[in-house]
């Protein structure tokens, strides 16, 4: 009987959550703006260049720019193993803010916002489990509960000038807050285990934006994120009426034990990407990103090592005025992860993807705009060791500028 506790808590114990988006912890969703128009990149605007382009904000006109906004993606997240399924709802409010100020000698810019990360998922009717022999551990447990989380913060502090009246560059501090949180618990016979888990990390990381402008038309956009170190500490609580179960929980997994620190950064990743305006009315956008997950350490639990990929994405998008006053957006992404089938667990899979999406702009005045967009991910299907995996994903989104 211990043998089984102790199988099912070792499960439990490497679960985290999972990312919305196409990358292994990052999410590119800094504004709705994006969801309507996934390559930002090289796009010159109002809403998304300080997010996207920092360094593209010394082509904007001077003023003082408030920017705010709020996402909320929705779906559902759902496995099958020997005929049963087992899912959960996904529902977050991803919001963002940015304050920057352009002059002629330079732009100094603020963003907060997501970084990485998903949502806060619950399973209330158990995850697949493992079988031990012809024993399956779904038919011995009762009102088995795992619920997870996993939310990056960031804030970036920084500073663009022109290089040359082509050229413009920036520079900037970015700081980013993680929180990854676990409770599970099942019954066995007469026994209640179960875990309650926070990790935190606080970490520091550089930017690097260059923005290239050769005529009215093009526009050409880089951004280096670098990696951001990010030792998590646990604060965690193991209830079990077993102990000697415990602590051999503890042996294997120590990174739920109380005070332990255990690495998982937030890789470096590198954006380029172009507009061109066809016409004074229509512009289009293409654009990249690739994330180095192979020189970060992201070991997902000790003596677990996970080898990721490098991962990559890639999208096209199109912007169409139709007045002074309405324009239109489109939107195309894929995305490769990264994720190798070891990384793949209940509650965090890192699914390849192919999002559109769709929107409007609204400017009522020449210091005000408005977005509004909506996305859908479609995920690809993926089968690890008899577990079928399968997300649905969309979002919408609302965006406010105003320029004082």
């Amino acid at each position: 009987m211990n043998r089984l506790k102790l199988s099912l808590l070792a499960l439990i114990a490497s679960l985290s959550v999972s990312t919305m988006g196409a990358s292994i912890d990052h999410i590119q969703n800094y504004s709705a703006e994006y969801g309507g128009n996934p390559a930002q990149q090289g796009a010159i605007n109002v809403g998304s260049t300080v997010y996207f382009n920092p360094a593209g904000l010394m082509r904007l006109e001077n003023g003082t720019y408030f920017v705010g906004g709020l996402q909320y993606a929705f779906g559902d997240q759902n496995m099958s193993q020997d005929g049963r399924d087992f899912s959960t709802d996904l529902a977050s409010p991803i919001p963002n803010f940015a304050l920057y100020k352009k002059t002629d000698d330079g732009a100094y810019f603020w963003t907060v916002g997501g970084v990485g990360g998903g949502a806060t998922l619950e399973y209330k009717d158990s995850i697949p489990l493992p079988n031990l022999g012809n024993l399956n551990f779904n038919d011995i447990l009762k009102n088995t509960n795992v619920k997870g989380s996993n939310m990056y913060a960031q804030t970036t502090l920084g500073k663009a000038y022109n290089l040359t009246d082509k050229w413009s560059a920036s520079l900037a501090l970015r700081g980013v807050y993680g929180k990854r949180t676990l409770e599970a618990k099942t019954t066995l016979g007469q026994n209640d285990v179960s875990i309650d888990s926070e990790r935190t990390a606080v970490g520091f990381g550089g930017q690097l934006g260059l923005n290239y402008t050769p005529n009215d038309k093009l526009n050409i956009g880089f951004r280096y994120d670098t990696k951001v170190n990010l030792d998590f500490e646990t604060e965690s609580k193991i209830n079990d009426k077993t102990k000697i179960v415990s602590n051999k929980l503890l042996d294997i997994y120590p990174v739920y034990a109380d005070g332990v620190k255990t690495r998982r950064d937030l890789p470096a990743l590198a954006a380029l990407g172009a507009s061109y305006k066809v016409t004074d009315q229509w512009t289009t956008f293409i654009g990249g990103n690739y994330y180095f997950n192979e020189s970060a350490t992201m070991d997902r639990v000790e003596k677990m090592n996970v080898d990721y990929d490098n991962g990559w994405e890639i999208s096209v998008g199109s912007e169409y005025w139709f007045t002074n006053q309405f324009a239109w957006l489109v939107g195309f992404n894929y995305a490769d992860t990264g994720a190798p089938d070891k990384s793949f667990a209940a509650t965090e899979y890192a699914l390849d993807s192919t999002m559109i999406g769709t929107g409007v702009k609204y400017r009522p005045n020449e210091t005000m705009e408005w977005t509004v967009a909506f996305n859908h991910y479609f995920y690809d299907t993926r089968t690890v060791e008899n577990i079928k995996y399968e997300k649905e994903i969309s979002s919408v989104g609302i965006n406010f500028v105003k320029k004082f």
